[in-house]
């Protein structure tokens, strides 16, 4: 993803440090406000990539209500950057603690009680590697104050990092675990690789993990599991049966070998 403006703009003062009187005069309509850039994701895997994200979080915090998360959509998070429509939202990111049952075309501050995302994280290529490492990190460090940052190339199986903004609202870089994995301390997920196969497209994916380093799987994952939970179960109770039933043959040609003998012995039952 690009930010339209220079290098110079981008990282002045003036766009890191905004007056926050100024931040909460009356934004523009709403109406004003644009949605769709009509450009597309980098790659196709770069979408599946930012969709993989999105529903497995989905997936892992189950019936929970009080998060949104989302991709590829405009963040708008003041009148003058809306204005000038200099930059689009980050491919995929996450909110804590908000209403995640409103539909929403776009994530726009000053309509979500001044709320930033918490965690983002940037599929990266070659050619916007230096943006998301420069640029977009110094607005997500500086103006978002975004916990916790990532950057991952879909292409790159070990191109992932990551950054949590320390108590001197820095970023400051995380460090590996030994599978490779980077702690989210905001999620209370380890963000890591995964090697297979999703919409037809083999990669190394980035994919979320729990604490005990589990899979937190797709939605269509999780039902691959519970079919296959299901015939595990309705095969032991099966051969539960089986058993039972080899039993109680085994107890009726005891009873009538028993019967047999007793008769040889002239004893009536």
């Amino acid at each position: 993803m690009t930010i339209a403006k220079s290098d110079e703009t981008a990282t002045s003062p003036a766009l890191i440090e905004e007056d926050f009187e100024d931040f909460w005069e009356p934004p523009p309509p709403p109406t004003d406000l644009i949605f769709d850039d009509g450009e597309p994701l980098e790659s196709n895997r770069h979408r599946i990539a930012m969709n993989v994200l999105i529903r497995s979080l989905q997936q892992g915090y189950g019936e929970r209500d009080d998060f949104y998360t989302g991709g590829n959509m405009f963040i708008y998070f003041s009148r003058e950057q809306a204005k000038n429509r200099d930059f689009r939202g980050p491919d995929f990111f996450a909110v804590l603690n908000v209403d995640g049952t409103r539909e929403r075309q776009g994530w726009v501050i000053w309509e979500e009680e001044g709320r930033y995302p918490d965690v983002i994280v940037e599929l990266t290529s070659p050619s916007t590697a230096k943006t998301d490492k420069v640029r977009k990190k110094a607005i997500y460090e500086g103006t978002f104050r975004t916990p916790d940052y990532f950057i991952y190339d879909p292409f790159d199986g070990n191109s992932l990092q990551g950054w949590h903004l320390g108590a001197d609202q820095r970023y400051h870089s995380l460090e590996r675990n030994e599978r490779g994995w980077l702690w989210c301390e905001t999620l209370g997920y380890w963000l890591g690789t995964w090697e297979g196969t999703i919409d037809r497209e083999t990669a190394i994916w980035a994919r979320f993990y729990d604490p005990e380093g589990n899979l937190i799987p797709l939605p269509e994952e999780a039902a691959q599991e519970q079919a296959a939970a299901a015939q595990e179960q309705a095969a032991a109770a099966q051969e539960q049966l089986n058993a039972t039933q080899q039993a109680l043959e085994a107890e009726r040609q005891r009873s009538q070998r028993l019967a047999a003998r007793l008769q040889e012995m002239g004893i009536d039952l």
